[in-house]
């Protein structure tokens, strides 16, 4: 929708500037009007359009979210609090997001519409919850579990990143190392080698051979690369590849352990919070499987949605999908029957999340050993190949 700024005069007399998303120019002067506003001016602008593609980190939007429910909770009415965290704010595009917020509540949009106004910000996840929270009157409880939720979601992120960050470093530093032996130092080392005279050992003479290859076939090999990672991306994009994909990586022996493991703990998490908010099932089933992360998750959640309009619960068909374990499906069921759903999946995922700190302290160890091993098979294997002629020099001279 198009941003307008406009002026306007209230019963007080005092002057209002602000901008606000509406469907046109003069949808806009009558919502104006019906607030008992008078209008002097109204004109489009792209400000809330570049405001709403601004990049926020998770961490920003908990301090949001909890200063907003202390400040609700306390009974400071929203537009009001809006216009302290727009005071307290310091990244500039967050600012400029919150103060359209703050604009459009002014102008008699609800909290949740101004969210959705900010799809790239504030997450469907986010606004649905905030919209049940409204319907309920408890947008101060909403906002604190909405905190806490981004909060362990960023940690499990967080804790899988964080052990692929080290084997990824030093593989990294592997390849730099390894291309500057092939394409500078083994060059030089071999018009030494060619001055000597003599015969190299074999394995020399192969790293010659590929140094020489390298160097003559550079080009093609940096574009082919190029090319296979451009095309790879612009597969995967499509929905076919990337369901294979995921099943793939879901399959792998250590790291599909994982994956599935914070999958389902996500997907716990989500739906828990979720529910406990309010949000109908339906509709939660829906933003749980949007938010999974992973196409399989998604199909399988999807498929519940279709189960339960035709009056299934929703143990049986996530078992049916096999992709959650039995444990998860039994207790979800026991959930259901107790009418302590929301209790069960904040166990499932509690429990899950425990597993995955497990399974990633399992995998660095796993890692670790792999990646010396490599380091000394491959860096190790050059500069042996390297310096093992020396030995032999004086015999050459």
């Amino acid at each position: 929708m198009p941003n307008f700024k406009y002026v306007a005069k209230d019963q007080r007399a005092r002057t209002i500037i602000a901008t606000l998303q509406c469907k046109d120019q003069a949808t806009l002067i009558d919502l104006l009007r019906k607030k008992g506003l008078i209008v002097i001016s109204v004109t489009e602008t792209k400000t809330l359009k570049l405001a709403s593609k601004a990049k926020v980190k998770i961490d920003d939007l908990v301090i949001f979210s909890r200063q907003l429910a202390t400040m609700v909770d306390s009974g400071i009415p929203l537009v009001q609090a809006l216009d302290v965290l727009v005071e307290q704010i310091q990244k500039p595009d967050f600012r400029a997001v919150i103060a359209s917020l703050r604009d459009n509540i002014e102008t008699g949009s609800s909290l949740s519409e101004a969210l959705s106004h900010h799809p790239q910000i504030f997450s469907e996840l986010f606004v649905h919850m905030v919209r049940a929270g409204e319907s309920s009157g408890t947008l101060d409880d909403i906002l604190e579990r909405l905190a806490s939720y981004l909060e362990k979601s960023s940690a499990l992120v967080h804790k899988v990143k964080s052990s692929f960050i080290y084997p990824a470093l030093v593989v990294s530093m592997a390849a730099l190392i390894t291309g500057i032996l092939i394409f500078k130092v083994v060059p030089t080392f071999k018009g030494i080698f060619d001055t000597l005279g003599g015969e190299l050992p074999k394995i020399t003479q192969a790293l010659i051979a590929v140094s020489n290859f390298a160097r003559r076939s550079a080009p093609v090999l940096f574009g082919g690369l190029f090319f296979f990672g451009f095309l790879l991306s612009r597969i995967i994009r499509t929905e076919k590849a990337r369901i294979q994909l995921d099943k793939t990586m879901l399959r792998l022996p250590v790291v599909g352990i994982l994956l599935r493991k914070v999958a389902i703990a996500r997907f716990s998490r989500t739906l828990s919070t979720l529910v406990r908010s309010g949000v109908p099932i339906l509709n939660a089933l829906e933003i749980t499987a949007r938010t999974s992360g992973n196409k399989v998750i998604e199909t399988a959640v999807n498929a519940v949605r279709t189960n339960i309009r035709e009056g299934e619960n929703i143990a049986e068909p996530l078992a049916r999908s096999g992709v959650f374990p039995p444990m998860v499906t039994r207790m979800i069921g026991v959930g259901e029957q107790t009418g302590e759903l929301e209790k069960m999946l904040t166990k499932i995922s509690e429990f899950y999340e425990e597993q995955v700190d497990t399974a990633v302290s399992s995998l660095t160890s796993l890692i670790e050993p792999i990646v010396i091993v490599f380091l000394g098979v491959v860096v190790g294997g050059i500069v042996a190949a390297m310096f093992l002629p020396i030995l032999t020099i004086s015999r050459l001279l």
